[in-house]
């Protein structure tokens, strides 16, 4: 039988390191999230200035 020493260090590694991999994953998907929202923002504020702007040219062509 191992000693009870080597399965508490394989326990706390394995938990260190997958937290650190699960930090890791969650960060990059947060990110990941956070950059597709930057973008649908973009493309709405796009979107709203060309309606602004076609609201304006048709005021003042009446």
């Amino acid at each position: 039988m191992r000693s009870p020493r080597w399965g508490y260090f394989r326990i706390i590694t394995g938990t260190l390191l997958g937290g650190m991999l699960g930090f890791y994953f969650m960060h990059r998907a947060e990110l990941k999230y956070k950059e597709m929202w930057s973008e649908r923002l973009k493309k709405y504020e796009e979107e709203m200035n060309k309606r602004k702007a076609q609201e304006a040219e048709s005021n003042e062509s009446l």
